[in-house]
């Protein structure tokens, strides 16, 4: 009876300070081709395992989304009627009291729709901030790729803008402002806006894993941000000709990354809105800024995935 000897695995090489009981485990655990639990995976295969997640983290979303409101007695009317009384509180403070409105065509629409693409840039960054924090229940009890909870919160403001953007149509449609073919530039504007969204979230999301207490500052740095975006008022109004300001501080203002966005919202749906109005290369700028955080911040993410949810 012949005897066959199997030649085991190479192992791999261990560190010469390395004491007996980690070479023998570490040989046993190469020899049966187990890894480290909760390893980082490559990014092409992190991303692989997102997409075959695509289905969990639309119907999470969803879930999300539906039980917002759950509770209130308007329920999902609530997507709509949150941010109109958010603008008009600031059309009654930044457009009657202060009167930005001066000089700035079809006001009402135009600050309803910085308004509304505001919300979701800022709704999608607060809720990456929480995204793991808030969820390390699912976190620590599941095994997904976790870029998938702040894509899905992301998921879930773009739902609800969408909502938004049908009472948006009736705004438009009330003052005046007649359906045109630049109301398709309003697609690649928000797809553009959504990877931008997305990217900050998931830089947030690694830092707010972190550091719990950058859910509370939140609030105060996207304030800060939202009064620089022009929202409420007219950046090219406001640091024009004889505006006193010095000439830097309106480029400088039109490519902050919201005011982009915003600016492109505006000037696909609104014709008084021209292109005159808009920073030079608006487009590559709005492209840049996705790119930039959109890639940037799943990196980013991905570069601490074994980290989220233990300590």
């Amino acid at each position: 009876m012949s005897q066959v000897l199997h030649t085991p695995p190479p192992t791999p090489a261990l560190t010469p300070d390395a004491g007996p009981a980690e070479h023998d485990l570490a040989a046993l655990a190469a020899r049966h081709g187990l890894s480290v639990s909760g390893a980082r995976p490559s990014l092409p295969d992190y991303v692989r395992r997102l997409w075959a997640h695509r289905h969990f983290i639309g119907a999470f979303a969803t879930a999300k989304l539906t039980a917002q409101y759950s509770q209130a007695k308007l329920g999902q009317l609530w997507q709509v009627m949150t941010p109109l009384l958010n603008a008009a509180v600031y059309y009654f403070i930044f457009g009657v009291l202060m009167n930005t409105k001066r000089g700035v065509e079809d006001y009402v629409p135009f600050l309803v729709t910085g308004v509304f693409v505001w919300t979701f840039t800022q709704s999608s960054i607060m809720a990456g901030t929480r995204a793991i924090s808030g969820n390390l229940g699912l976190v620590r009890a599941l095994h997904f790729p976790r870029a998938a909870l702040p894509v899905s919160f992301c998921l879930q403001q773009l739902q609800q803008l969408l909502f938004s953007m049908g009472a948006l149509v009736v705004i438009l449609l009330a003052f005046g402002v007649p359906p045109t073919a630049s109301w398709c530039l309003a697609v690649p504007a928000l797809v553009l806006q959504f990877v931008f969204s997305a990217g900050v979230a998931m830089i947030m999301a690694r830092v707010g894993s972190k550091i719990p207490d950058m859910a509370q500052l939140m609030p105060f740095l996207l304030r800060t941000w939202m009064y620089g975006s022009g929202v409420m008022f007219s950046i090219h109004q406001m640091t024009g000709p004889g505006s006193g300001m010095p000439s830097w501080v309106g480029p400088l203002l039109q490519a902050n990354p919201a005011a982009v966005y915003i600016d492109l919202m505006r000037f696909a749906l609104i014709d008084s809105f021209g292109s005159a109005m808009l920073p030079d290369h608006v487009w590559a700028m709005a492209v840049g800024w996705a790119l930039l955080a959109g890639v940037g911040g799943f990196i980013y993410f991905w570069k601490a995935e074994e980290t989220y949810g233990r300590g």
